[in-house]
């Protein structure tokens, strides 16, 4: 059966969703910090997790780096695999990597995995598998949707923010509350912590990989090319500001699986 998830991405054109100039800020930023820390690391094995059409594991791949990709739709799979790099392409799930042996690779990427978790017990399962396959003092990428984003996008500026009050999708306290036929999931930086604390793994930094971008799609993509620059110059100079995390449209926390830790 097919779920609602890939009938989502069946239709939605996720290989163009970062080219777009809104879309490249997420991009641009989140490459920006893999390479600060593939540094030095010219043989490192990374791991994709939630690959999609492989616009970060390509990219890399044709950078030099061994990379191996998961991705659960075979629609996004079936694009990865016809862009004819040497990434090693496989369909699988961030619940599920029996497949590899535990310490195996330098970096792993979780950039699409915690859109679609509901439940704490499935974050804490991804987090879990992600960190048993990466090396000792390995760095783990995380990426999330956050949860103020889609309060006043979805909610206040697209007017729905009675109706998901009423039918339940928002508590009290205005936190979004999903399940599978929502198809997004969307956190607050506490509960991000959360999940570090139960698996054990240490923040480097978190960082905002798009900051005020998505508020501000049409602003951004009808900027001429020094405008875009020096936006790009003033995200920089703000993404990692603690004050501004939470507001962000997606954040990136960078962990480090320490050597004490299995």
């Amino acid at each position: 059966m097919i779920t609602e998830l890939e009938k989502y991405y069946n239709k939605f054109c996720e290989d163009k969703r970062l080219t777009r100039k809104y879309g490249q800020v997420e991009y641009i930023t989140s490459m920006k910090y893999i390479h600060e820390y593939l540094k030095g690391n010219d043989d490192a094995k990374i791991l994709d997790v939630g690959a999609g059409t492989g616009r970060y594991s390509v990219q890399l791949a044709n950078e030099g780096y061994d990379v191996t990709a998961i991705e659960l739709v075979k629609h996004n799979l079936g694009v990865l695999k016809s862009k004819g790099s040497s990434v090693k392409a496989i369909q699988g799930t961030a619940l599920d990597l029996s497949r590899f042996s535990e310490n195996t690779f330098d970096m792993t990427l979780v950039f699409g995995p915690m859109y679609h978790l509901y439940t704490f017990e499935d974050k804490v399962k991804a987090l879990q598998e992600s960190k048993r396959v990466t090396k000792a003092n390995g760095v783990i990428l995380v990426a999330y949707c956050m949860n103020e984003y889609s309060v006043i996008t979805y909610g206040f500026k697209e007017n729905n923010v009675r109706e998901c009050m009423s039918n339940g999708k928002l508590s009290d306290d205005f936190h979004v509350i999903s399940e599978p036929k929502d198809l997004y999931d969307y956190v607050r930086i506490e509960d991000i912590n959360k999940l570090n604390e139960e698996v054990g793994l240490q923040r480097i930094k978190l960082i905002a990989a798009d900051g005020p971008a998505n508020y501000m799609r049409s602003v951004i993509n009808d900027m001429d090319e020094d405008t875009f620059q020096l936006f790009l110059k003033y995200h920089f100079s703000t993404c990692e500001r603690p004050d501004l995390l939470g507001a962000s449209g997606h954040t990136v926390d960078i962990l480090r699986k320490e050597y004490c830790n299995n």
